[in-house]
C-alpha cells in the first residue's frame, strides 16, 4: 500500500514542503530511502525500525521504499524520522490517511521512541503556513519557536506513541502558544557602557557609529578597554523590530542555536569569532551551505578582536557582505544567499608589542615591524570602515573616579532618536542608516557649506587624509548632525568626523 505524509525541510534560510511517500509491498525484506538523502537521512531506517519495535509497534517485515519528493533536491538532517514512521503506519492501515493529511510532520526519533528536537523549526512552520497546512506536528522543544507563526496550529509532542494517539483521536493535545513579542536573548554577555570607566571620547565615537550604522576600528594598547567598549556596542543599538527579529531568528533556528526559552530574539546578536576561524566559518559554506558568523550577526554586531591576527584570506572575504549586506555561497549542487547586514567592530594593537601609542610604556618595535603588522589589514578592507578610533590607556584618575558613567540605556535613547530621523529621511529610498549612503545620495543628503568644504580640503592636504576618506567623513558628519537634530551639516560636525579617520593620517617614523 502507498501512503503520503507531508514533512518539511530547509534550503538556505527558507523552508519547503517535502512529500514523504512510503510504499510497502511483498518481496525481500528491505528498507530503502530515495530522493537524494544524505547520510543522516539514510540512517533514519535504523532509527525508525528501532523506535517502532521498542514502543510495541508492528514493524512490517516487507519491502519498504521511502521517496522524499521533490527528488532532485538534496535532503539532509534527521527531521524525516517521524514522518517516515507515521507513513509506515498509514501504509499498514494503522492510521487513517485523512487524519494525517492536514498536518506537516517533522522530528527525529530516538531508539526508545522519544521525539528529539530538529533545526529550522521556524522556516519549516512558515513553509507549512504558506502552503495551506492546517497544523504542524514537531518536537515539544521546537514548539514555541514554530508557534511564532500565526494562523498555524503547532502541536508539540514527546514520543512516537503520543503522536499516534493524537492522530487517531484518542489523545487531545492543545496547540502551543508562544509570545508574540520578542523575548530577550541571553548569553552574549554584553557589557553596559556604565561599566566602562573613562574613554569618554571612545564612547562618543561608538554612539555615533551606532546611530549611523558605521563600522569601527579600535586601535590601542592592551588593557585600554577596547573589548569592553565593543561588547557594550550591542547594548546601545536600537531594539530590533518584529521584522528584524524574525529574520535573525530564522538564521539562528537553521543553525540550531535557539533554546525553548528564547523562541524569538529581540536583543541584537553579538558574534565574536576567534582569530583562528576559517573563511567558511566566517562567511558560511560547506558541501551543503550553512550560514557563517556574518549571517549570525545579521542586524547585530560582528566583533573581530586582534584584527591583524586573522588570516588574510579570511579578512578579504568580508568585502562582499560589508558592501552588499548579503553573502552568496555557490556550490556545484546549490547556490544560496544569506543576509549579512551587520556592524563590524574590530580591534587591534598599534604595533606587535602593543605599546606604540602608550605614553607610559616604551615600544620595542622597529618601523618595519610596525608597517608589516599593519599591512596585514588591506586597504580595501579599511576603506569599508568609516571610523578609525584611537583608544589610549586609561589613566588612574579615570579608573578611580566615583561618579557613575552614563549607562547604555541613556545612550540607546539618543541613538534610537537619530535612527528615527534617518528612517523618515530614507523611507522612499530603501535605506536604513547613513552608512548605506551611496555617492549620488551623498550629494542630496550631505550638503556642506563653504566653511565645511574648506575644512575638509585643509584636512586632506595638511593631515594627509586619503581621498577615500572624503565620503566616509560626510557619512559620519551626517550622523553627528542627526544626533544633534540638525538637518544641515555644520563645520563642527565635519570637524568631529575628521578626527575619526586616525589611520588615514598615521605616519610611522
Amino acid at each position: 500500500m502507498l501512503a503520503k505524509v507531508v514533512s518539511s525541510a530547509v534550503y538556505g534560510l527558507d523552508g519547503y514542503l517535502v512529500d514523504v511517500e512510503v510504499d510497502i509491498s511483498q518481496g525481500l525484506p528491505m528498507f530503502s530511502v530515495v530522493g537524494l538523502p544524505d547520510l543522516a537521512v539514510k540512517e533514519s531506517r535504523d532509527r525508525v525500525r528501532g523506535a517502532m519495535k521498542n514502543t510495541g509497534l508492528n514493524f512490517p517485515i516487507k519491502k519498504i521504499t521511502v521517496n522524499l519528493a521533490p527528488a532532485d533536491v538534496k535532503k539532509e538532517g534527521s527531521a524525516f524520522d517521524l514522518p517516515m514512521a507515521i507513513g509506515i503506519l498509514v501504509a499498514e492501515g494503522g492510521l487513517a490517511p485523512e487524519r494525517v493529511a492536514p498536518y506537516a510532520v517533522v522530528g527525529e526519533l530516538s531508539l526508545d521512541g522519544r521525539v528529539r528536537p530538529v533545526r529550522g523549526a521556524l522556516p519549516m512552520a512558515l513553509a507549512a503556513k504558506k502552503h495551506g497546512m492546517r497544523g504542524l506536528i514537531l518536537p515539544r522543544e521546537n514548539a514555541r519557536e514554530a508557534a511564532i507563526v500565526e494562523g498555524l496550529s503547532v502541536v508539540g509532542v514527546d514520543t512516537l506513541p503520543q503522536v499516534i494517539e493524537f492522530l487517531d483521536g484518542r489523545l487531545l493535545l492543545a496547540p502551543t502558544d508562544a509570545p508574540r513579542e520578542p523575548t530577550a536573548r541571553s548569553g552574549h554577555g554584553a557589557d553596559d557602557f556604565g561599566d566602562v570607566k573613562g574613554q569618554e571620547h571612545a564612547k562618543r565615537a561608538l554612539e555615533v557609529a551606532a546611530a549611523g550604522g558605521h563600522n569601527v576600528l579600535l586601535i590601542g594598547p592592551p588593557g585600554s578597554g577596547k573589548t569592553m567598549l565593543a561588547r557594550g556596542m550591542a547594548t546601545i543599538l536600537p531594539r530590533m523590530s518584529l521584522e528584524e527579529a524574525l529574520e535573525s531568528t530564522k538564521i539562528h533556528s537553521v543553525m540550531g542555536l535557539l533554546s525553548p526559552e528564547t523562541p524569538l530574539l529581540s536583543e541584537r546578536p553579538f558574534q565574536a569569532p576567534h582569530h583562528t576561524i576559517s573563511d567558511a566559518g566566517l562567511i558560511g559554506g560547506g558541501q551543503i551551505p550553512r550560514p557563517g558568523e556574518v549571517s549570525l550577526a545579521h542586524h547585530g554586531v560582528l566583533f573581530l578582536d586582534e584584527l591583524p591576527e586573522f588570516k588574510r584570506n579570511v579578512l578579504e572575504v568580508l568585502r562582499q557582505p560589508l558592501e552588499l549586506g548579503r553573502v552568496t555561497i555557490a556550490r556545484s549542487s546549490a547556490s544560496v544567499t544569506y543576509p549579512a547586514q551587520f556592524m563590524l567592530i574590530s580591534a587591534m594593537n598599534p604595533c606587535p608589542c602593543g605599546y606604540f601609542t602608550d605614553r607610559t610604556r616604551q615600544c620595542v618595535c622597529t618601523p618595519t615591524q610596525i608597517q608589516r603588522y599593519r599591512s596585514r589589514v588591506s586597504g580595501p578592507l579599511l576603506d569599508r570602515i568609516d571610523i578609525h578610533l584611537e583608544v589610549p590607556a586609561v589613566p588612574f584618575k579615570d579608573l578611580a573616579q566615583e561618579r557613575a558613567p552614563e549607562d547604555s540605556t541613556t545612550v540607546r535613547e539618543r541613538v534610537a532618536t537619530a535612527r528615527a530621523r534617518q528612517h523618515d529621511r530614507y523611507k522612499t529610498e530603501g535605506l536604513f542608516c547613513n552608512a548605506q549612503l551611496r555617492p549620488r545620495q551623498l550629494k542630496r543628503h550631505c550638503e556642506i557649506g563653504d566653511d565645511s568644504r574648506r575644512l575638509i580640503e585643509l584636512a586632506m592636504t595638511r593631515l594627509g587624509l586619503s581621498a577615500r576618506a572624503y565620503h566616509r567623513i560626510l557619512k559620519v558628519a551626517r550622523t553627528i548632525a542627526d544626533l544633534d537634530a540638525q538637518d544641515r551639516l555644520s563645520p563642527a560636525h565635519v570637524s568631529e568626523a575628521i578626527q575619526y579617520r586616525s589611520l588615514d593620517r598615521r605616519v610611522v617614523h
